[in-house]
């Protein structure tokens, strides 16, 4: 027996998000499977919330992204922030579960299989540094690193700075978000001759009204990118 069987039997594998075994590392357990809300069907092209009926075979838009101007070309999600989705981002962002970040890449990279493109930088949405110094970790950059090994794409984790410590989107309400996220991102100088002329992948955690992510897509469409595209873990939406 290998090291790593030993281990297994001292340590077996238990589900991500409670304790009972599983056959596999990194899995979940059956009811926590049935409890997680992965998005799978027909799906809103720029922003990847789950729509009725069959796939017409072309890209459709929710309500939302026909109304609103979204600065980004296309976007994917995989859970929906609810039940054990929401478990699931909250324990990643702020209960120092780290390990969740290799599954959640998975999951994010099956959701993104029809946007992606060869030659794309994938970027994470930033952390202020106070706010990095705090919580130690950017659980959007342990995301992105994880899709652009897996995908075999560049990694750009400081493509974008976080110019002034925003307020928490909490409690906000659609153009509250925007506001609190006007003029807070910009390019990083260093990185913009990485964004010119190529397609962008922004991976963030979460996406509610999609604020941050069109702040972030703005500066990568100033900088020259050809196309952005945006993924999430979770996506709130509205009748979840």
């Amino acid at each position: 027996m290998g090291l790593q069987g030993a281990l297994k039997l001292i340590y077996p594998p238990q589900c991500l998000t409670c304790d009972t075994l599983v056959t596999t590392d990194f899995g979940l357990c059956g009811t926590c499977w049935r409890d997680t809300p992965f998005i799978t069907g027909l799906v809103c092209d720029r922003c990847g919330v789950p729509l009725p009926g069959e796939d017409p075979g072309h890209g459709v838009l929710c309500d939302d992204c026909l109304t609103t101007a979204r600065p980004w070309d296309r976007g994917r999600a995989a859970l929906l922030y609810r039940d054990n989705g929401r478990q699931i981002v909250l324990a990643l962002k702020h209960g120092d579960r780290l390990d969740l970040a290799r599954p959640a890449a998975t999951w994010m990279m099956r959701a993104a299989a029809p946007i992606l493109q060869p030659g794309m930088i994938v970027a994470p949405v930033p952390l202020h540094w106070t706010r990095l110094f705090r919580r130690r970790y950017n659980q959007a950059a342990l995301l992105s690193a994880a899709i652009a090994r897996a995908a075999g794409l560049a990694h750009a984790p400081d493509l974008l700075l976080r110019r002034r410590n925003t307020r928490s989107q909490e409690g906000r309400d659609r153009d509250g978000r925007f506001a609190n996220m006007a003029r807070a991102l910009r390019l990083n100088p260093r990185q913009a001759a990485r964004v010119a002329g190529n397609p962008v992948l922004l991976v963030d955690d979460v996406m509610t009204s999609g604020a941050t992510l069109a702040a972030a897509a703005e500066m990568c469409r100033a900088g020259g990118a050809t196309t952005v595209s945006v993924l999430v873990l979770a996506r709130v939406a509205k009748d979840a």
